[in-house]
């Protein structure tokens, strides 16, 4: 009788260890609208294997690329919000609609390299006070937990000709998203902005009804763009392409602190994933775009400070058009500012 009666105690004890166990166990649920080409799908990938190792399993993490969760940035975020999607990752575009001035990086010239930017997004509080803002505007539902790459650099590419100036852009009909930033940069250089959903801006180069574009090598080539007539391709670099991870705010707060230093840590991981993957998918893309006939062009340093002169008024326009967009803009220059100091001095440690 007292071994039976130990025999059910033990057992009871463990089918509550194990419940307990069950109930602590989480499934996060994250999306990408993009493929498995893509910097976005090489960053989950990290943060799955990241996270659920870390966690010893507690963690599982499935991803969802493509559209199967959901397809536009508001329809996205909105699962972020309300708990049906636990992390998405958007351009700014995807998300000015929510949160116009995060559309900051979108301004052109602003860092001169991936150095500068990697450091802004990592070694200043620019992301916590984006953060900060972002949990205020959501009613606390939308973290942001990390800024990483999509795709490199934005820069001119078009069907009709070189492009070594702003001039040269004149008139030619530039596809953007409907955000009004990107439009009005185009306007600035003097395009004719053409809001195109992406996954239509083949067919619009093939027929036309664009011209041009401002997009990252890799991204060009995963598109196959040089198919529709693509073929001119300037390197100035004008804005950085940033990658917004979000989170939902419930989601993060009902773990344990254990399990969100794991999430924290994996998005860590993460970002330097992104950071380094379009670096290396770029030198087959650059290749890929030159033997299709591709014509890559580099500006001077004085065609360059043409292309940042003509892109002035845009700044004007954020600062008077965009809620946040001075705040925004200050603590974007100041983290600037301050990253370019430090890459400068590490340059030049180097060099001793």
């Amino acid at each position: 009788m007292k071994t039976t009666i130990k025999t059910l105690l033990l057992a009871t004890l463990l089918a509550g260890t194990t419940s307990m166990a069950m109930a602590q166990s989480i499934t996060l649920r994250a999306t990408a609208n993009s493929n498995e080409a893509d910097e976005d799908y090489d960053g989950l990938v990290v943060f799955k294997n990241y996270v659920e190792n870390a966690s010893n399993g507690d963690i599982a993490v499935e991803l969802f690329i493509g559209t199967q969760l959901c397809g536009k940035g508001d329809e996205c975020l909105a699962g972020v919000a309300d708990g049906s999607i636990d992390i998405y990752i958007s351009t700014s575009g995807g998300a000015a609609g929510l949160f116009p001035y995060i559309q900051v990086l979108d301004l052109p010239y602003l860092m001169s390299d991936d150095r500068v930017a990697e450091t802004v997004l990592t070694a200043t509080d620019f992301t916590a006070q984006l953060r900060k803002m972002i949990m205020a505007d959501s009613d606390d539902k939308i973290r942001l937990m990390t800024i990483g790459n999509t795709g490199g650099w934005r820069n001119y590419a078009n069907t009709k000709r070189r492009v070594m100036g702003p001039t040269d852009l004149a008139g030619l009909k530039m596809r953007t998203v409907p955000a009004d930033l990107p439009q009005e940069a185009a306007k600035a250089v003097g395009a004719a902005p053409t809001p195109i959903a992406w996954p239509e801006l083949f067919t619009s180069l093939q027929t036309g009804v664009v011209e041009g574009t401002a997009n990252g090598i890799t991204d060009i080539m995963n598109m196959k763009f040089p198919d529709a007539g693509l073929k001119y391709l300037t390197l100035d670099g004008h804005s950085y392409m940033g990658a917004f991870w979000w989170m939902g705010q419930d989601r993060f707060a009902s773990m344990t602190d254990a399990q969100k230093q794991v999430v924290v840590d994996g998005f860590a991981a993460l970002q330097q994933a992104t950071f380094a993957s379009p670096k290396r998918k770029e030198i087959q893309a650059y290749a890929d775009f030159k033997a299709a006939g591709g014509d890559i062009y580099v500006p001077t340093a004085d065609e360059k400070a043409a292309f940042k002169d003509a892109a002035t008024p845009v700044f004007d326009w954020f600062k008077g058009n965009v809620k946040g967009g001075p705040e925004v803009l200050d603590a974007f220059t100041a983290a600037v500012a301050q990253a370019q100091t430090v890459v400068d001095a590490e340059r030049a440690a180097e060099l001793n």
